[in-house]
């Protein structure tokens, strides 16, 4: 597995070992040993619950936090092709307003590692994505956070114009609009 660091501290971009031939392929998407020995998920995390969400092109989801139990994710696209997003949104840190995007596809077989604390979300830039991810704590829908996906103190460079946004990521606050107390 290559292992890819990015600007973002702990957040890594993951290439796992990928058989093929004729037939189709074959890889690991975890394998506790060695992804222990690279520290992913890392300071002793463990994976507790495992997602999946299917979205049609141009659904962009995100961007998330929990507050309270935040989720350290491995994540990867079984299907299709999806643009991926990790930011700092923690006003404390140094590389606050950062963020890391990346293609993770079912061809490419990439995954992203976002350690807890760090905002995620994805646009979907295929016909259809099927989206896993790997969470190193359970969801709490009670500390449930966010920022505006199109927020001007990141300025993501989204592939995408005018994304299909769900009424709850509509309503989220720029970063200038959140309280600290709202922020990882």
């Amino acid at each position: 597995m290559n292992i890819i660091e990015t600007v973002l501290p702990g957040v890594l971009i993951i290439e796992p070992k990928v058989f093929g031939d004729a037939r189709g392929f074959f890889l690991e998407t975890f394998h506790k040993q060695r992804y222990g020995e690279a520290d992913i998920p890392g300071q002793g995390l463990e994976f507790v619950q495992d997602n999946h969400s299917r979205s049609r092109k141009g659904v962009l989801r995100g961007l998330h936090f929990q507050l309270e139990n935040p989720q350290g994710k491995l994540v990867s696209a079984g299907t299709g092709a999806v643009f991926d997003v990790a930011a700092d949104v923690n006003p404390d840190s140094p590389t606050y307003g950062q963020w890391v995007g990346v293609e993770l596809s079912e061809e490419n077989h990439r995954q992203l590692w976002i350690p807890p604390g760090y905002a995620h979300g994805f646009c979907v830039l295929s016909d259809i994505a099927d989206f896993q991810y790997k969470c190193t704590a359970l969801y709490h829908p009670e500390s449930d956070g966010g920022v505006l996906w199109n927020d001007p103190v990141l300025a993501i460079d989204w592939p995408i114009v005018n994304p299909i946004l769900s009424e709850k990521d509509k309503a989220l606050p720029k970063l200038s609009e959140a309280k600290r107390s709202q922020l990882p």
